[in-house]
């Protein structure tokens, strides 16, 4: 009988996470924030944010989508992710060279043009 109970134990404290679950919670990670970076450049560019200020709108975005992606996930990130890196850091850079590429566009058509 104790044999019974310590494997059942085991089994309990063991998490199994399901590798396609996995991979389609980082697409919707990856989509969200490229999508928000394009956006955001947009807003950036059409507001007439340079420099400093519109990296701090970019990093103010992100913290945000952050924060959104969070609450989506009930505030428990390990039922649906392996670590907290992989909701507040990946497509990070990704997204960042998104948010500049429209950023200068929406900036180069609104105010110069």
């Amino acid at each position: 009988m104790a044999v019974g109970r310590d494997d059942k134990k085991v089994t309990d404290d063991l998490e199994i996470f399901s590798a396609d679950n996995l991979q389609s919670n980082m697409k919707i990670i990856y989509y969200s924030r490229t999508f928000l970076s394009i956006i955001s450049g947009v807003i950036a560019g059409i507001l007439g944010l340079t420099g400093l200020t519109g990296f701090i709108f970019y990093f103010l975005v992100m913290a945000i989508t952050s924060v959104g992606l969070i609450a989506k996930a009930n505030f428990s990130i390990h039922a649906y992710f392996t670590s907290w890196n992989q909701i507040i850091v990946d497509g990070f850079l990704s997204g960042l060279m998104s948010f500049v590429l429209f950023w200068t566009f929406a900036y180069d058509i609104v105010h110069i043009f």
